[in-house]
């Protein structure tokens, strides 16, 4: 669900009109909060529960409510916070993480805003990337299974995957090759060296896969490194390695300014 609260008579106008014209592309309930009470528990409590929020009324305030209940970017909800007026959006909380970055660039569009952009990386379009790692002759089926699992973690589908990756000793993999056949992606393998500056990205570091291949992990390296070479900045992991029997799956993503054009 997504909760717009507002504390005033006009951001109770404003929290209606965006109610009025979300973004489609969300597909979640819109509910209007205007001056809801208690506040304090209110507020701690759907963002507890998940609810991406969406507050009309000083930073301040959003910001010493949700203290004492946030716990980090990778499980708190986006949290977006607008003026009155609708001049301007600011991703508040979770912005590469819970996606509140790429939500602010929605709304702000929808109203005709200025996306306030505040975290390290201010772009816009995500680039996502998946890197693989298997036995010799993986079936198919153990690929594809796994590799879906991955997606529906992360919410996303085949067509937002950029590219399927991996290392070079695998760029004869038979079915690393039909898979990304099958969803229409490139396939791209890469070299030890080339992957080892992904190193200090990676969630876990495997020494019994170093010493077979000369990296720590092939999935999560090939991920970052596809996703860096395409949007030219650093990437960052979005599923962290995640396997069945026979192989290993991670996405990772980058971020591309409007300016570049696919």
């Amino acid at each position: 669900m997504i909760r717009i609260v507002a504390l005033t008579p006009a951001g109770k106008q404003l929290a209606e009109r965006l109610q009025t014209e979300w973004p489609e592309a969300n597909n979640l309930e819109v509910r209007v909060d205007y001056k809801p009470k208690p506040f304090a528990q209110f507020v701690q409590t759907a963002f507890k529960n998940g609810d991406w929020l969406v507050f009309i009324c000083a930073t301040g305030i959003v910001m010493r409510t949700l203290a004492p209940v946030i716990q980090d970017k990778y499980q708190d909800p986006p949290v977006l916070v607008l003026d009155e007026e609708g001049k301007f959006v600011i991703p508040l909380l979770s912005g590469h993480e819970g996606g509140a970055n790429e939500w602010g660039a929605q709304v702000a569009n929808s109203l005709g805003a200025q996306l306030v952009m505040t975290t390290a990386k201010p772009y816009l379009n995500p680039i996502y990337t998946l890197g693989m790692g298997c036995e010799r002759n993986c079936p198919l089926e153990f690929l594809e299974s796994l590799m879906l699992d991955a997606l529906a973690q992360k919410g996303l589908t085949p067509n937002d995957i950029h590219s399927l990756n991996s290392i070079d000793i695998k760029a004869d993999e038979t079915n690393l090759i039909a898979l990304a056949a099958k969803y229409h992606w490139d396939f791209n393998t890469y070299s030890a060296q080339q992957l080892a500056p992904m190193e200090s990205l990676l969630s876990t570091k495997s020494d019994y896969i170093f010493n077979t291949v000369g990296v720590y992990g092939v999935a999560e390296s090939a991920a970052l490194l596809a996703a860096e070479n395409v949007t030219g900045t650093e990437s960052e992991l979005v599923l962290n390695k995640i396997k069945n029997a026979k192989a290993t799956c991670a996405v990772a993503r980058g971020f591309m300014g409007n300016s570049h054009v696919l």
